[in-house]
């Protein structure tokens, strides 16, 4: 096993838990006194610093969410002197006012030292060319993955998002092992370099992906290492906790979430308890080094769950199972809880459709009415109408097996569907709010 720091990755569970707790009780103590929202939460909440005494204790703390750092916008929440802010990082706003995240030198060295970690633990090394196709800039998936490179001592080919035809090249010709974007652009870039008679499994080096900032499934995982013949690696993050922070091992079982950095919960998303151990719920992670703007039981929106377990790598942390949807991406349909990953693994499991899909929800009525519009494989693609028909009742048969929910399904041409540089936007919401 190679370790970026054995001392820490091999610690035993006891050991994290006593460094977890250290540095809870330090952070507590530093919001208590510095930020005037967290301090007047925890006296609503009749706790005080000193009541924090174990780790169960972190149940009595306020949660946050992001609605919070919208309300103080762009820095009331900050806890480092202006003067220490080494770096901005901002969000997009689609879903409000933008959330402004502030970076101090130990945060961005911390952040870089998680990636190191994490990258090691898949098997990369000093002697690897990482081109980091995520977006640069204020998001802070391109520049996450670039610092964590570098720190680790790959070369970095900055090559952000856009001109696929040029990000082909650039993996030919610089020798790329490794790629760092979101998996729906892997696969629209796969695509593009089939159409120009490159095959990136064969004609170049690249041999793994770091693969996040939208749900994908194992089928898909499976559709890319099958498809392409490279190791398709899971990463966790978010632009409130540093953005691209955690990543499987070789092993492929879960992300590891390294506890010294990071307190992470699992919560019931309506009533807020803890859910047992390897139990399904909403994540909470409470980011224990954070400087520049700390971070307490933040309800991030994401369904997962956590095992303890070591890992079969030899590493001891909590490990993420992949994250099925988001409370706040959940899709209700006639009652019907529906995410848009459950339908991407119904269509990665029938072999005449790919994984390339657009969800549209409309009202009918009093009703709503959800169509998925899937594109047909290659090799599926036939003017034989009975035989597309068979195709569609195979599809939407399956799908309300698995949603509980009539779909209508329409087969789409093979390409015919809009790709995604980016996070792919999967589902258009017609329905009129009355």
């Amino acid at each position: 096993m190679h370790c970026w720091n054995s001392k820490i990755e091999t610690l035993d569970r006891g050991g994290i838990e006593r460094m977890q707790l250290s540095s809870l009780k330090g952070l507590v103590s530093r919001l208590y006194e510095c930020s005037p929202l967290y301090h007047a939460r925890m006296r609503e909440a009749g706790v005080m610093p000193a009541d924090i005494a174990s780790l169960e204790d972190v149940v009595r703390l306020p949660a946050m969410t992001k609605e919070d750092l919208r309300d103080n916008y762009p820095d009331q929440l900050f806890t480092a002197p202006p003067k220490d802010i080494l770096r901005y990082h901002v969000s997009s706003g689609t879903t409000g006012k933008p959330t402004v995240v502030g970076y101090t030198r130990k945060d961005i060295e911390n952040w870089s030292e998680s990636l190191a970690r994490s990258f090691a633990s898949f098997g990369l090394g000093d002697r690897d060319v990482i081109q980091v196709s995520n977006g640069y800039g204020l998001f802070s998936g391109g520049l996450g993955m670039h610092y964590g490179a570098e720190k680790l001592g790959a070369a970095v080919v900055p090559a952000s998002t856009g001109g696929t035809k040029k990000q082909i090249e650039l993996i030919k010709d610089l020798r790329v092992t490794s790629i760092a974007c979101t998996p729906s652009y892997l696969v629209h870039m796969n695509e593009t370099a089939e159409d120009l008679g490159v095959d990136l499994g064969s004609d170049t080096m690249l041999n793994s992906a770091i693969l996040g900032a939208e749900p994908w499934s194992e089928n898909m995982r499976r559709h890319i290492e099958g498809r392409m013949g490279i190791r398709a690696q899971n990463c966790y993050g978010a632009s409130e906790l540093s953005g691209p922070l955690f990543t499987e091992c070789d092993q492929q079982d879960g992300i590891h979430i390294w506890g010294d950095l990071c307190l992470v919960e699992v919560v019931d998303p309506e009533t807020g308890e803890h859910v047992g151990e390897g139990e399904r719920g909403e994540l909470v992670f409470t980011m224990l080094q954070r400087e520049a703007l700390p971070m307490i039981r933040y309800r991030i929106g994401d369904l997962s769950e956590i095992e303890w377990e070591r890992c079969a790598c030899g590493r001891t942390h909590p490990r993420l199972q992949r994250v099925t949807g988001r409370v706040d991406d959940m899709i209700i349909i006639r009652g019907i809880n529906v995410f848009p990953s459950q339908v991407e693994h119904v269509l990665g499991s029938i072999d005449e459709v790919t994984q390339q899909y657009l969800i549209t929800v409309e009202s009918q009525g009093v009703l709503d009415r959800m169509t998925v519009q899937v594109e047909l494989d290659a090799v599926a693609f036939t003017d034989d109408i009975l035989a597309l028909r068979g195709i569609t009742a195979k599809v939407s048969k399956a799908l309300q097996e698995l949603l509980n929910v009539r779909v209508e399904v329409q087969l789409m041409e093979p390409g015919s569907l809009p790709r995604f540089e980016g996070k792919a936007k999967r589902v258009i919401d017609k329905r009129v709010v009355m």
